[in-house]
């Protein structure tokens, strides 16, 4: 059974693939899906390091 970290995680790398797929297929929005892909999967990473991790102040 998954927990909400890993089903979170999960999600998060299924939307990254979703960008870059979409920045495949239309090069005017290609960095922008790029950049969205690439912070899905940082947080992504985040979750599943430290489930319960704070952000810094500011972030």
């Amino acid at each position: 059974m998954a927990t909400h970290a890993e089903l979170a995680a999960r999600l998060l790398r299924d939307a990254a693939f979703f960008f870059r797929t979409v920045a495949e297929q239309n090069p005017v929005l290609k960095d922008q899906m790029e950049e969205n892909a690439t912070v899905f999967e940082q947080v992504a990473n985040m979750v599943e390091a430290d489930p319960l991790g704070h952000l810094p102040d500011g972030e």
